[in-house]
Parts: structure tokens; sequence; C-alpha cells
């Protein structure tokens, strides 16, 4: 391997001086980190191909929101998107309500005449390193194919079981059978139970399934099995708040606690999430549970993190988390661990707003007369760039909202 790096940066080399003594400028920036958004990457691992297309909403949510990393990237790095202009001009209105630093956004033509050292995107897979080697990056600043393969085994559910049963809980079961699941009912108290694919994407690859309607499942799960391997099978629980914690997993296996993620979701898919100062956020979960619970979850998470993942995973991380009913129970419970994803989240995004916003301040360029109090409470809305649409939504248009339309696009709301 090393070998091999080192041929692939003297060719480097050698294709650069034939392009500066052509008359084609080589960009040059040390150190620089290459970020790239790439959305479609839980559907890419649960390929497990090294070529994949994405479906018609993963590529125009990539196209569209491929700015995104500008809120965290570097003085000194570039963000991959589709249309250089169209991201200039979405990155500017998004500055404007939050801000931010100028950005270098740059295309997949690009990238054979950048030094890149680094890349940092939403999510490693296989597809994703195919397409940037391809364009010219070197091997060396991305993953390997073997660490590639470490994440995908470690984004499987069977993860989340694994931290389930360093927290004490009932975990989840995977299983490799229909009749499995069948049997799971005979010896679950709660109707119905939640089966999920172990590689899926927002929620898409979740069923709830009741006995009396099994049948009608049984080809989904079955297909889930043939593809995948196996399905997991937990029970129900009743919801009544959707929250989660972001972390990033450091070189020595500690896990660097971020924030809060307070998000909803429609039919389990991905919906809104709150852009607000940690504090607040607090404040907003204290309303169903003390922040003293929500204090020790977060440990223990921390904990279990460590054990289970340790050194096979460094990057961000989202932990999703719920506020459930119990009946048996006077008051509300904390189930801290619903779902892992090896990845950036959309909490990870609120949080990169809020520090984008507090930085702006300390610089004097926030570009609207608000108070804190007013721009703390603020939702991203993903919505469609023509407000008739909105008519169609049947819930309130104040979360973010993926749908297939032309553009998608950021939109901030005050509560």
């Amino acid at each position: 391997m090393f070998f091999l790096e080192n041929m692939w940066n003297l060719w480097l080399k050698i294709r650069n001086f034939a392009l500066e003594n052509s008359g084609i400028v080589k960009i040059r920036t040390a150190l620089m980190t290459l970020h790239v958004f790439n959305p479609e990457h839980d559907l890419a691992l649960a390929s497990g191909l090294s070529n994949f297309t994405a479906p018609h909403a993963g590529r125009r949510l990539r196209a569209d929101l491929g700015y995104l990393p500008a809120l965290w990237a570097g003085a000194d790095d570039c963000v991959l998107v589709e249309h250089v202009g169209q991201a200039r001009q979405a990155w500017g209105r998004l500055r404007a309500r939050v801000g931010g630093r100028p950005c270098q956004f740059v295309d997949k033509s690009q990238l054979g005449r950048l030094d890149i050292s680094r890349v940092e995107p939403w999510g490693w897979d296989m597809p994703l390193r195919s397409s940037l080697i391809r364009h010219g990056v070197s091997p060396g600043a991305c993953a390997s194919e073997a660490e590639i393969a470490d994440i995908r085994q470690c984004s499987h559910r069977r993860m989340a079981v694994r931290v389930q049963e360093c927290l004490r809980m009932v975990p989840s079961v995977e299983v490799s059978s229909v009749d499995e699941v069948a049997t799971f009912f005979s010896h679950s108290s709660s109707s119905p139970v939640v089966v999920k694919a172990p590689w899926s994407s927002s929620g898409r690859g979740v069923r709830f399934v009741d006995s009396a309607h099994f049948d009608h499942f049984r080809g989904w799960i079955a297909n889930v099995i043939r593809q995948q391997g196996s399905v997991m099978v937990e029970p129900y629980r009743p919801k009544v708040k959707d929250f989660g914690m972001e972390f990033e997993m450091q070189p020595d296996g500690m896990a660097n606690y971020l924030g809060l993620s307070l998000f909803t979701t429609h039919n389990g898919a991905y919906a809104g999430n709150v852009i607000a100062s940690e504090d607040d956020k607090r404040d907003m979960i204290s309303r169903y549970v003390p922040v003293s619970s929500v204090d020790i979850v977060r440990a223990k998470v921390m904990d279990a993190l460590r054990e289970v993942l340790g050194r096979r995973y460094v990057g961000p991380l989202g932990v999703d988390m719920m506020i459930v009913s119990h009946p048996s129970v006077d008051g509300l419970l904390i189930h801290p661990c619903v779902e892992i994803n090896l990845r950036r989240t959309m909490g990870h995004v609120a949080i990169a707003m809020v520090n984008a916003h507090s930085r702006s301040e300390e610089c004097g360029v926030w570009s609207e007369n608000t108070s804190a109090a007013e721009s703390a409470l603020e939702h991203i809305s993903l919505l469609p760039p023509h407000s008739s649409l909105l008519e169609k939504v049947s819930f309130p248009p104040r979360e973010m909202q993926i749908t297939l339309s032309d553009k998608y696009r950021i939109h901030i709301n005050r509560l």
C-alpha cells in the first residue's frame, strides 16, 4: 500500500508539472480537506456495492444541498458540489441567516488539480471512495477499503443492540427467517412489533407489524433477509418525543459529546430539527423528563460507545433516542438507543448553524436585527421553492421536510 501511494503521488506530481507548463493553473492549498455531502450514504452502505446509483431523491438532495459542509469547513478547505455557481448563491442565502465564512466550492472536474490531504464526507462508503479516486483524489486522502468495510459492519443495526446491552436494556433481536419473526410475536407482550432492515435510510427500512396483518409483511421481511441476511425485531414502544445526541469518536476511542438534537419524524422519516443553544434545548427536553436523567443517559451512552466502538471508528456519529410512555410507570422514560448513525446527521447541521451564528455575532456580521432569544428558537425547514406546494403538506411546515420536488432548499422559520 505504501509503495502504491508513493507511485500515485509521483504520478500526480508529473501530471501537475505538465498541466502547469501547458498554461493550466494548479490549485495549491496546504493541508486541504475536501468536504462532501453524500446523503445517499446509508443506501450505498446497504447495497454493499462499489458502484451504486442513488435514487432520484438522493441525487437531487445531494445536488441542491451539497454546500452544507461549508458550515463546518475550515478556512483552507473546499466543498465538493455539483454546480459551483448554484452552491455559492445558496450558501450566500444561508450565511445571511446564520452567519459563516466564505467557502471554496469545487466540482469533480477540479479534483485532480487540488492538493487534497484528507476527505471528510457525510459518511464513508465504497461508491464515494471509488468516485473520488476516479476523479483524481489520492487514495491516501480517502478511507481505505478495509476501513470502509469495517464502517459498514459497525453501521449494522446489531451495533445498536450491543449498545443496548451495555445500557442493560431489553435489546432488539436479530433473526434470519420469517418464521423467527412470527415466533417473536408469541413471546412479545407488545403489538405491533417493530421490524427493521439491518441497513436502511431515514426510517425507510422500518415496519410496524401486528399479528393481524403479519401475512401482509411476509414478502417485505423475506426480501430484506434475502438481500441483507437478517432483520432486527424489537417491541413497540409508545413514542412521545424524538430526540438524540451528537458525538464525535476520537482516535483514542473516546466519545466527544457535541450536543442535543431535538428533531421530529413523520411516518418514521426525518422531518425537522430545532436550532437552539444547548441550554435552550435542555430546557425544552425538561418539559418531558428531568435534565438530570438526560445527563445520566449521556454519560452511560458515552461509556457504551467507547466499549462497543473503541478505535474502530473515528468521526461524527449520532445516537437517536426517544421519550416514551409505559403503562406501569408514572411518568415518562428515556429510550437511550433507538439507532446509531455512523455519519453526520442533521443534528450536526443544526449544531453547526448555532456555532456559525455565535461566531458571526462575535464578529458583528449577523445580518438581522433579532434578539438572542428570538434567534435561538428557530427551526430548519427544508421546503419546496414554490410556496403553493406548502398547501399540500399535511403537517406543520416548520420542520425540515424532504420531498420529491424540483429543488431542496433550507428555510429558517421562527417558532
